[in-house]
């Protein structure tokens, strides 16, 4: 409290905005990779950041030093930049009106990640490297991620928040190789693995172990299998795979800070304008997609934003149209509402920007083999393996890891390499069902901002389908 109240003070001297946020990090993480323990780390830091809205302009002040003259000194950097920085605005940043909180949050742990014993989880990742340990087999890998943030958030508007949040998750990838072609399989899924804010019991129920020998064998037949086909055709997309989907379509377009130009040199802008808004249709009327930091276990779960807002659940997509925005109180005050709370920042040291929390397609009522069964000429994929999107997040193509075609109803040739292109919201329109299978995912490598930033984000979506979609690559 002390060193929170020497900084308000200077602030409110100043009769300028200002809120602290003080964080401190554990991280475990263990890597494994074929026989030996590539990565075994335990990392701890602790700091403060401090910004001010003086004159119409932010000024931003971080330090790892936890003391009553480093703070003081930070708050008054903190004004100067303001300051400096106001001179050369084209215009006043104002707030949108926002409740002050007083309050705490924790996520809800049932077994203690960092109570578990290193050695129990690195024997856990050695087992699945053992188990996917078979000829054609070149690199086998095991990864395990642990993280405890402890955040205390306080505002010249009177905010004062504690939150505690711990996520975990992990993965496992098999590697096969043959003269001209190597070929992967991971799981859960890629890029990381599955995350959640949950406890280690997320790591026991994700069974690495008795899923190792599956992706290995999985790996090897890809090896030989065929090329995926070049055409229109339905197109089923996992859950595993969707997870990006919509991460890359959705999720970031409808970042209001990429519509106003701020993220254009490092990720872009956005199609979506705002003359846009509740005026155009993304996708077909099956098409409903939130945003939701309250969702039970997500990776982008959490109490209150890095401006104090409370968590909350809102509409991006509803029935086809498109109907929102993800906002901070900046961007919302120009756009005449209030924040959604998706403000946060990567660590201390960083500035606050909006970033997704859950985002979210909302389930249908068919089983994934109902999907299946109603195709009567298609392709099936899982699990991404490359990406590429424009800077407006309107044309991409996507590569799945493994996929299987579809005849009559029925999974046939397994294929390599599979890919398909579109345009955003033609390929949204053309979503005909969604499954029952609805999983919530954890993306805990979210790149954004200059300097960059890392975020932890979460995805619930199910298996989808959609008609006349291109797939492959050559001419058809």
């Amino acid at each position: 409290m002390d060193l929170i109240d020497e900084a308000l003070e200077i602030v409110n001297k100043e009769g300028a905005y200002g809120d602290i946020r003080i964080v401190e990090r554990q991280r475990e993480n263990i890597e494994i990779k074929n026989d030996k323990i590539e990565r075994l780390e335990n990392i701890f830091d602790k700091g403060f950041g401090i910004r001010v809205l003086l004159n119409g302009a932010w000024g931003f002040a971080s330090s790892s030093r936890m003391e009553k003259d480093e703070v003081r000194k930070k708050a008054r950097l903190a004004i100067k930049i303001a300051k400096a920085s106001s001179k050369l605005k084209k215009k006043d940043i104002k707030l949108s009106e926002t409740k002050v909180y007083r309050n705490t949050y924790k996520t809800k742990i049932k077994k203690d990640p960092f109570k578990v014993p290193t050695e129990e989880k690195i024997d856990v990742l050695m087992e699945c490297v053992n188990r996917m340990n078979k000829e054609k087999i070149a690199l086998r890998m095991g990864d395990m991620q642990i993280l405890r943030e402890r955040k205390t958030f306080a505002s010249t508007e009177n905010a004062f928040i504690d939150q505690e949040i711990t996520e975990v998750g992990g993965s496992i990838t098999a590697m096969a190789a043959k003269p001209g072609d190597i070929q992967r399989r991971c799981y859960p899924t890629s890029f990381g693995g599955d995350y959640h804010t949950e406890g280690y019991e997320f790591i026991e129920a994700m069974d690495l172990v008795g899923n190792s020998e599956k992706i290995a064998d999985e790996a090897v037949l890809l090896l030989d299998a065929k090329q995926c086909p070049s055409k229109n055709t339905d197109l089923v997309i996992d859950t595993s795979q969707m997870v990006l989907q919509i991460h890359e379509s959705c999720g970031h377009p409808t970042e209001l800070d990429r519509v106003f130009g701020t993220e254009a040199n490092y990720a872009g802008t956005s199609f979506l304008t705002l003359e846009k808004l509740n005026n155009f249709r993304y996708g077909s009327d099956l098409v409903n997609i939130t945003a939701d930091a309250t969702l039970p276990g997500g990776l982008g779960t959490f109490g209150y934003d890095d401006e104090g807002v409370k968590a909350q659940k809102t509409y991006l997509v509803k029935e086809g149209i498109f109907s929102g925005y993800l906002t901070s109180r900046e961007t919302a005050y120009e756009i005449n509402q209030e924040s959604n709370g998706t403000m946060r920042a990567d660590g201390w040291s960083k500035f606050p920007i909006i970033r997704m929390t859950n985002i979210n397609l909302m389930p249908g009522d068919y089983s994934k083999e109902e999907l299946i069964e109603e195709t009567k000429e298609g392709l099936y994929v899982e699990t991404n393996k490359s990406w590429s999107i424009d800077d407006k997040r309107l044309n991409f193509q996507f590569g799945t890891e493994i996929g299987y075609t579809i005849e009559n109803g029925e999974l046939k040739d397994l294929v390599k390499n599979p890919t398909y292109t579109g345009i955003t919201y033609e390929f949204w329109r053309n979503l005909v069902a969604a499954g029952n299978d609805w999983h919530i995912w954890g993306v805990p490598n979210c790149g954004k901002g200059q300097p960059s930033q890392s975020a932890h984000v979460g995805h619930g979506v199910p298996t989808a389908k959609f008609e006349n979609i291109t797939v492959g690559v050559g001419k058809w």
